[in-house]
């Protein structure tokens, strides 16, 4: 297939081109006009076509997806304020749709994340499946979960309206090499103090290697059109056991402040209420001082990922432990074999 992926150049960009190149297939990837392509891995691979468009706007989207046969979304702004990351994010992605319906190209594989589910009123100890409730007040969450709550909106209404051909896929907390701590273990303070909360809570995990699998088995396999599927590791570990791994491989942690979960909820929960009640919404709180946002990376959940093994055909392939000797190791992880000629007869 060829194939056009938005955010090639990201953390988990790399991985998925990577991951389609190995399987044979032809990529255009988009990435940013300012981005230095050397240090992409696959940047000179006679199977990619590097096209550098800034989706916020609309020219060239159109032009890039002739000829396509399917693209995959991963383009999506993390960081930044509301309106930053609603350009990033949600501007892009409906400029992306608008081309790809001009274009005739209305096979798509969006990824969104496991934010987008409504932690508040899930009851803990559940298990986070495709078919929990989604956020109902995404106002309270932090600006990612909005932004892509409203990228789901529009991928869904592409999909009902234009009667296209998509897959939403819901990566749980997606780490390796260079993206290994993380707002599931605590909440900044300064740049290297950070508020520990809790221990105990399951960590929804993917591998980087594992979820760009999924996602390229995704694109590839029909049975997953229409579905939304959640990408989560096996043997997902605690709060407390990822962190020792993290000690027994030598990682820097950063300085630390442990507080009980249910002591930091109380305390959430008073700040949000004085917020609410004395100061009419008007203050500005961290987001370890929002209840909702709390329970969205601290709560007690179990995960499942049945439904992405059976549509997909995906087993995660690496395990915690082979994930970090791999990440630890000076393995390279991005790199792909060159297609090897053909051998055509003289005179042919």
């Amino acid at each position: 297939m060829k194939l056009l992926i938005t955010g090639a150049s990201g953390f988990l960009g790399q991985y998925v081109v990577t991951e389609a190149l190995r399987r044979g297939h032809k990529i255009r990837a988009v990435v940013r006009p300012s981005s230095n392509e050397k240090r992409l891995g696959w940047h000179n691979h006679p199977d990619v076509e590097l096209i550098r468009i800034d989706l916020r706007g609309k020219n060239g989207i159109v032009d890039a997806l002739r000829g396509v046969d399917a693209v995959i979304h991963l383009a999506a702004a993390k960081e930044g304020d509301f309106y930053t990351r609603f350009a990033g994010t949600v501007i892009a992605t409906e400029n992306l749709l608008d081309a790809m319906i001009e274009a005739d190209v209305l096979r798509l594989v969006d990824i969104s994340t496991f934010s987008v589910y409504d932690y508040l009123r899930t009851k803990s100890g559940t298990t986070i499946t495709e078919d929990t409730l989604v956020e109902s007040d995404p106002l309270e969450r932090d600006e990612y979960a909005q932004t892509k709550l409203l990228q789901e909106e529009l991928v869904r209404e592409f999909e009902q309206n234009h009667k296209a051909q998509v897959t939403i896929i819901r990566p749980g907390l997606i780490y390796g090499r260079d993206n290994l701590w993380s707002t599931l273990l605590g909440g900044k303070l300064t740049n290297n103090l950070w508020l520990r909360i809790g221990a105990y809570a399951t960590m929804p995990l993917t591998y980087i290697e594992n979820c760009a699998e999924a996602i390229v088995s995704a694109v590839e396999r029909e049975e997953a059109i229409g579905q939304t599927l959640n990408i989560v590791d096996d043997g997902l570990p605690t709060q407390r056991a990822y962190v020792k791994k993290l000690i027994k491989h030598k990682y820097s942690l950063p300085r630390l402040i442990r507080i009980n979960w249910t002591l930091m909820r109380a305390i959430a929960w008073i700040f949000w209420m004085y917020n609410k009640k004395v100061l009419n919404g008007q203050a500005k709180l961290p987001g370890i001082f929002n209840p909702i946002i709390l329970d969205a990376r601290f709560k007690s959940f179990r995960y499942s990922n049945a439904r992405a093994k059976k549509v997909l055909n995906w087993n995660p392939r690496y395990s915690l432990d082979t994930a970090l000797e791999r990440t630890f190791s000076d393995a390279e992880l991005l790199q792909v074999p060159q297609p090897t000629p053909s051998l055509q007869p003289l005179g042919s």
